[in-house]
């Protein structure tokens, strides 16, 4: 196995709560409700680089509220915040296969924003590719994505591990003949390294 690959949200960090989008409503001077609906319809075209002031205007539009572009900027700082929470077994999983010599790469359907925080982030540091939807105008589960994760990682897809919390994600990844494997907690993930990658065994307790 060549490279070991992760998804982002909800694999390496939490799922913000309801609360956590309640506060970005707040700072918007808008309902909640009326907000959160606002921020997931537009967030596909936010993941395949819709420009941040584009998007925080179309999901204010929704909740009838003006966001102006020091708004915008003020918006996609702490959205970046709130994506920020982190799962300890996951870092743990990734430092783990770092200290063992394996590559990583993440490949996450991300703003631009996102994938600037990503980089600076000392969870980070060894994962030597990010391939982020919001840089490449394309998303997962586009059969592009998979063609541009390849080609950044220089390797054939039978070399690839790709690791995913969404089905249609995984489905689409082994379409492109990535050995791919729903994401459900690090102790999963751990065992399904271990079936390609003798070499790096479940850790105990796991």
């Amino acid at each position: 196995m060549t490279w070991i690959v992760f998804d982002y949200g909800e694999v390496i960090a939490h799922r913000p709560p309801a609360s956590d989008f309640a506060r970005l409503a707040e700072m918007a001077g808008a309902p909640a409700e009326e907000f959160a609906e606002g921020y997931w319809l537009f967030r596909d075209k936010f993941d395949r680089g819709m420009p941040a002031l584009d998007y925080w205007q179309a999901v204010g539009a929704e909740a009838r509220v003006t966001v102006g572009p020091d708004e915008a900027e003020a918006l996609s700082a702490a959205d970046v915040e709130l994506w920020n929470t982190l799962d300890p077994q996951s870092v743990e999983l990734v430092a783990d296969l770092a200290a063992a010599g394996r590559r990583l790469a993440l490949l996450s359907n991300a703003p631009i924003a996102h994938g600037a925080a990503f980089r600076t982030r000392e969870w980070a540091a060894p994962f030597e590719h990010f391939v982020i939807s919001g840089e490449l105008g394309v998303a997962k589960p586009d059969a592009a994505i998979w063609q541009a994760l390849l080609d950044q990682l220089r390797a054939p897809a039978r070399e690839v591990f790709f690791l995913d919390d969404r089905e249609v994600n995984v489905a689409a990844a082994r379409e492109a003949g990535i050995r791919a494997f729903l994401w459900t907690g690090a102790g999963d993930a751990r065992r399904h390294i271990a079936e390609f990658d003798a070499e790096f065994p479940p850790a105990a307790g796991y």
